[in-house]
């Protein structure tokens, strides 16, 4: 527990040690891994601070040295991260005043961003360029991603079973670990679970790649360790194939935006009104 610290311990230590008692076995792996990273960073930037010393001044001059390699957003996130461990540090009595008020923050010039999405007539493009055969693929993945939206841990976890092809729906009610041990864990929040709208096309081609398939095994995982790069490189080499924009298979989420109304539409709307 925190009792053993006092003003006078160490900063990086103490926010460690918040962590192992607030956050361990309550938030996702994933953003485990944040709150790791923005320990390591205090301990780097600020190896000597203490508790005691973390006035207004001494914290924004810790955000100031992270903002200098890092962009504004991150920084943020680097604040919000540290600010629930200084207010329970404030509430114990090991620092008197709330150190984060008013705190500034800065950060770097965004660099310039990528095109992170394909317009109506690219997202085609890509489409007719799968190589789909009868045995599950990548290509087959990133069609499935295309048309539905799915985040690229939802779509690993999709089973036989998620499918009601009479209803062209496809549920999605979990995730696969694939940056542990693998194995099916919850979805990111509760309004990720949801059925959502699937088009002629996939109805047909997954009805028959799905023929005789375990209706709870991952249809796209096998015993190899799968990782979100293998798949962006697959995209990639789709995609500089067929001279359009290069994207992550996360920018296969994005919403198509239509140019004559700005409307948001999703990947689903677009295929089902040219269908």
């Amino acid at each position: 527990m925190l009792n053993d610290m006092n003003s006078e311990s160490l900063f990086y230590e103490y926010y460690r040690q918040w962590i192992d008692v607030y956050k361990k076995d309550a938030i996702r792996d994933a953003t485990m891994s944040k709150y790791l990273m923005t320990q390591k960073w205090v301990e780097r930037l600020a190896p000597e601070l203490k508790v005691c010393e973390l006035t207004r001044t001494a914290y924004q001059q810790l955000l100031n040295d992270y903002a200098r390699e890092h962009e504004r957003q991150t920084t943020l996130d680097f604040h919000h991260q540290l600010k629930g461990a200084v207010l329970d540090a404030v509430d114990e009595g090991l620092i008197e005043r709330d150190p984060t008020r008013k705190a500034i923050i800065k950060g770097k010039t965004p660099r310039a961003k990528k095109i992170k999405y394909l317009n109506q007539f690219e997202l085609h493009t890509l489409i007719a360029d799968l190589d789909i055969r009868e045995e599950p693929n990548w290509d087959w993945f990133i069609m499935l991603v295309a048309k539905t939206g799915m985040r690229f841990s939802e779509a690993l976890a999709i089973t036989p079973g998620d499918f009601d092809f009479s209803r062209q729906t496809l549920s999605i009610s979990k995730t696969w670990d694939y940056k542990g041990d693998g194995g099916f864990l919850p979805t990111k929040n509760n309004s990720s679970v949801r059925k959502i709208q699937i088009d002629w096309q996939i109805v047909v081609k997954f009805s028959e790649l799905v023929k005789g398939m375990p209706d709870d095994k991952p249809i796209f995982v096998g015993e190899n360790k799968i990782y979100n790069s293998t798949v962006n490189d697959v995209l990639l080499r789709h995609c500089r194939n067929c001279g359009i924009s290069e994207i992550s298979i996360h920018g296969l989420r994005h919403p198509y935006v239509k140019p004559t109304t700005k409307k948001f539409i999703t990947f689903f709307e677009v295929f089902r009104a040219a269908s």
